[in-house]
């Protein structure tokens, strides 16, 4: 980007409106219940690595720059505007006047920087540290002045400062926490925190419910230049049945609910009283698969040998897939990133289906009886329950048997996790508008062994690291389309489909958006009398 766009970018950032909806009428108050199919795990933002966490954390700490509702571009946060070096090594963030915690007391530049020097640190930032390693130094010149330096310019910096693990939190509050050490204190805090977001946690029992309230010191304005956010209440239900959310929703015990089978779109579309929402996502659905030799167990992996990863794709009906588990909702995948993500190279549908293929290359990999292979599933998904049956089916007219093993969320991760998994049922969403982080997941085996499957390919490594340094867009998207491309060829897991999020409200519910980025934004809904 050249210097006179990045002043146009910052100028229009600097501009007070934060969303762009007209005013409407909002009732103020009242109580929404959320029916998710998840709890939260860990709710301090350098902690964790689960959508069900990231997904609320944003409405509970802010971050300097947010991301737009469509995703694609960023918008003021915490910082009223910002500004870039002629070298674009430093942005200099002004942060909004009268800026405060949810418990009352004021956030301080010394906040943001204690903040930011934890999410990049290695020994304190958690897994997504590395969307700010970057950054060299984190100053307070003044009161309300931020500037943070990195030691190249950053092509994807702002994004990463608009990202969860970004979120500000009370260096004070944190401290203040019970615990003898500082990741106890962490912890402590993560069970009731206290951010600058709309909403702050009053009460949280594992696996049964989450209780958020307002945050009466909130800085946002809606439209109307009207304190936000309306709600006095989120009450976030657990339940991991699908079929059961679906039941309550409709019966009126709940107002809204996620991860809806794709089976019950049309049925919920034309159900009396409910709103049926498919919001675009920049998500795709896939199978992870262990590309290790051996298993935890000590025994041999099929999975190991590439031959093998591209027959199941090859014996992967994608467009089955589409038709029996979404109902027609998606598109077959054509790269790792969803095809939302900008630098996203996928001019065809990978691994169409060919059974004689897939044939030809378990015999040329010593497998033309067929094997065994376990996966991973959600426990209640139908979703999950649905892709699998299907899948049972396909590979077993090229000899594959696949046993299904269900386990509730927090174990299937744990196991996920410590590499103790041959396969499991998978989604990326991702969390910022750039290649950077899906790949550095996915494919950059030094962040999270190519998202635990094991797989490392020195080339990749190597581009990818030349990209965080490559300012000039042309030759970024090069380096990202040959990463894609060994990727592709590699098939470290089973490429499967593009998918929007299902998300069922009833009709008293409004402005309710979930970005495509997956954060669940409740600043401006309401519930209707």
């Amino acid at each position: 980007m050249k210097r006179r766009d990045l002043l146009l970018a910052s100028s229009l950032l600097a501009m007070p409106g934060v969303l762009t909806k007209p005013a409407r009428a909002a009732r103020r108050g009242g109580t929404l219940v959320f029916a998710r199919y998840a709890d939260s795990l860990v709710l301090d933002p350098t902690q964790t690595a689960q959508n069900a966490d990231i997904w609320i954390s944003l409405n509970l700490y802010d971050t300097l720059l947010q991301p737009t509702p469509d995703g694609k571009a960023l918008q003021p946060g915490l910082a009223a505007s910002h500004s870039i070096s002629d070298d674009g090594k430093a942005i200099t963030f002004t942060l909004r006047e009268g800026l405060k915690f949810a418990d009352g007391s004021p956030l301080a530049v010394s906040d943001v920087k204690w903040s930011l020097d934890r999410a990049r640190s290695k020994e304190q930032g958690g897994e997504f540290a590395f969307l700010l390693a970057a950054v060299t130094a984190v100053e307070t010149p003044s009161a309300d002045t931020v500037v943070v330096r990195t030691a190249l310019p950053d092509p994807s910096i702002l994004q990463a400062l608009a990202t969860f693990n970004a979120g500000i939190m009370s260096e004070k509050l944190v401290m203040a926490a019970p615990g003898a050490t500082l990741a106890e204190k962490w912890a402590s805090f993560a069970e009731k925190p206290i951010g600058s977001g709309p909403f702050f946690v009053d009460s949280w029992r594992r696996n049964s419910e989450m209780v958020l309230k307002r945050n009466p010191h909130y800085w946002r304005k809606d439209a109307a230049g009207e304190s936000l956010p309306y709600l006095d209440t989120i009450r976030c239900l657990i339940i991991p049945d699908d079929a059961t959310r679906v039941l309550k929703l409709r019966a009126g015990e709940v107002d809204m609910t996620e991860f809806l089978p794709y089976a019950r779109v049309a049925e919920l579309r034309n159900a009396p009283g409910i709103d049926m929402q498919l919001f675009p996502a920049a998500q795709v659905q896939y199978f992870t698969l262990n590309n290790r030799p051996t298993l935890k167990d000590g025994s041999k992996n099929p999975l190991s040998d590439v031959r093998v990863r591209q027959a199941l794709n090859y014996a992967t009906n994608k467009e089955a897939l589409i038709q029996i588990v979404t109902h027609g909702v998606g598109t077959p995948a054509r790269s790792y990133m969803p095809m939302a993500t900008p630098m996203a190279y996928g001019p065809a549908p990978l691994y169409p289906y060919n059974l004689g293929r897939a044939k030809q290359l378990l015999a040329e990999a010593g497998y033309a009886g067929g094997f065994e292979v376990t996966c991973m599933a959600l426990a209640g998904s139908a979703d999950d329950a649905a892709k699998l049956t299907v899948l049972q089916q396909m590979w077993s007219q090229v000899g594959v048997r696949l046993k299904i093993e269900q386990l509730e969320n927090a174990t299937r991760l744990a196991r996920f996790n410590a590499a103790d998994f041959q396969m499991r049922t998978s989604l990326w969403t991702n969390d910022l508008n750039d290649p950077k982080q899906v790949t550095s997941i996915m494919a950059y085996y030094p962040t999270r062994q190519a998202n635990r499957t094991g797989w490392n390919d020195p080339a990749v490594n190597t581009l990818f690291e030349q990209s965080e340094k490559e300012m000039d867009p042309a030759k970024r998207a090069a380096m990202f389309e040959e990463i894609q491309k060994r990727f592709t060829e590699a098939a470290p897991f089973i490429f499967g489909i593009d998918v929007p999020y299902p998300v069922a409200l009833r009709k008293q519910v409004r402005g309710f958006i979930q970005i495509p980025l997956g954060n669940n934004i409740f600043a401006e809904t309401s519930v209707e009398a």
